[in-house]
């Protein structure tokens, strides 16, 4: 399905005809092999039960040990403190991190684990090392104030940003096919770093709350309210802002694909080296004395992070522009309409598209206007799929099992078109994708394809399912005929 130089050449598209297309759908897997599933809210844990089990108990314990320790270290009161004021900027953190993976959203699974690894094993790690290193120089040394100051220099910069980087190499080799480039990796490093940050903070804002109540000092010139005002007010992306270039360097290693070797190892070895360089930097600002702090802060960490959010966004607008790129080829062949491509490359118009649907389809039953608008975005979701897919296949060559897993999307794409297409091409006129008159609502179908009747005029391959479609189900039965 794919020959000649991938550099010249594109994957072959099926055609779409009334002959072919029996064969060709009826070439897809089996339900229980599929790779690219609808991603629903709450469906996180997919993974093998034993895998899932056997991380879930590791992180768990890991959990459990470094509650006891922080608990050691600030007291129940402390801890209770520390933990209530360290969770605020959790949600902020993560809703942007998430709200930057829109283009094509990663699996909760990746992220929950990313963040449970920072906020447990990361920081089990890192407490226990840097306590062990510290002691160990103080000792060598017979200097605990110079013990102290390189430890948090060079000692917590290292083995931190490497505690938090083995997550993202996880996740790299685990979950090659969900790690596809610079925004993933971003996302996966920034969730990891928000959990890592939420354990320190805990940390030190409970061991400055058991430092006010020994001294006595309460109000705005307590040490907890200037601890908070450093941690979570000024710098709530300190953590997230290092490890993110680990993460960028695991992305650009994405990017490169199996055949560049070099790349693979160099990359994300440079981005942690420059994620420890600048962990080194931020913890040593106090040495350069009474305004170290604000002038590493204002004149090189505030513009980094300004640097790293184009990049991001920069990233999540080529995704995008991949979709435009990649998927007119299939428009051509018949699979999608011209206007879809269009549609599906401006976030605006994915998210009218779903609103459409849900209010063409939601009299008199709400219920179906909302089945309708889930089609829609995992119509959306499966095509985002397709052009990734498409992409890396051109610039990496297409591997052994690129035919199956393009007619897999495209079969998805196929089951969810009737109420998808009409709705992406009405946001494509009505976000000026395509500048002509819009065009007239569709009426509301019989049944939606989400009450488990196939599409209307969908072809003869529904008989390879027992004459009904098998991906709009609920609980993996059809749904009577309405």
């Amino acid at each position: 399905m794919y020959q000649g130089s991938v550099q010249h050449q594109q994957p072959a598209v099926p055609v779409l005809e009334e002959q072919q297309l029996d064969e060709f759908l009826g070439a897809v897997p089996e339900r229980g092999q599929w790779r690219y599933r609808p991603r629903r809210v709450g469906m996180v844990w997919r993974s093998k039960a034993f895998r899932a089990g056997a991380v879930v108990t590791a992180l768990a314990l890991c959990g459990l040990v470094i509650l006891a320790l922080v608990r050691q270290q600030t007291g129940t009161e402390g801890f209770l403190v520390g933990l209530g004021l360290a969770v605020l900027p959790v949600p902020l953190l993560m809703g942007a991190f998430r709200w930057l993976d829109r283009v094509e959203p990663g699996p909760w699974r990746n992220l929950l684990f990313a963040f449970s690894w920072g906020a447990c094993a990361a920081a089990l790690v890192a407490i226990i090392a840097n306590s062990f290193a510290t002691r160990w120089i103080a000792t060598a040394t017979a200097d605990p104030a110079s013990a102290d100051t390189l430890g948090a220099t060079v000692v917590a910069p290292v083995v931190e940003e490497s505690a938090k980087a083995v997550a993202l190499l996880l996740i790299f080799l685990f979950r090659r096919r969900q790690f596809g480039g610079i925004v993933d990796g971003i996302v996966i490093a920034g969730f990891t770093a928000t959990g890592f940050a939420f354990t320190e903070n805990i940390l030190y804002l409970g061991n400055a709350f058991g430092e006010d109540q020994q001294l006595g000092t309460t109000g705005f010139a307590s040490v907890t309210v200037g601890t908070f005002f450093v941690r979570v007010v000024m710098s709530p992306f300190a953590h997230p802002l290092f490890t993110v270039l680990s993460g960028i360097g695991f992305g650009i290693a994405a990017l490169g694909g199996a055949r560049h070797r070099v790349r693979r190892v160099v990359v994300p070895v440079l981005g942690l080296a420059l994620a420890m360089g600048m962990h080194a930097l931020w913890n040593g600002s106090s040495a350069l004395g009474s305004y170290g702090f604000y002038l590493v802060y204002g004149a090189f960490m505030v513009p980094c992070f300004g640097l790293v959010t184009w990049l991001a966004v920069w990233s999540r607008q080529r995704e995008l522009r991949t979709l435009s790129t990649e998927l007119p080829v299939y428009a051509a062949a018949g699979w999608l309409t011209p206007a879809e491509p269009l549609a599906l490359a401006s976030m605006r118009a994915r998210g009218m598209a779903r609103d459409m649907a849900r209010h063409w389809n939601s009299h008199p039953d709400p219920a179906r206007g909302k089945a309708a608008a889930r089609a829609v975005a995992e119509y959306e979701s499966f095509a985002t799929s397709l052009a990734m897919l498409r992409r890396r296949a051109r610039h990496d060559g297409a591997g052994p099992d690129f035919a199956l897993r393009e007619q897999e999307l495209l079969h998805h794409l196929w089951h969810r078109r009737e109420v998808a297409a009409p709705a992406l091409t009405y946001a494509a006129h009505a976000t000026g994708r395509i500048r002509t008159r819009l065009p007239v609502p569709p009426p509301i179908p019989r049944q939606l394809p989400y009450g488990g009747l196939p599409p209307r005029h969908l072809p003869a391959p529904h008989r390879h399912y027992g004459g009904h479609n098998p991906y709009l189900e609920d609980g993996g039965r059809p749904a009577p005929p309405s």
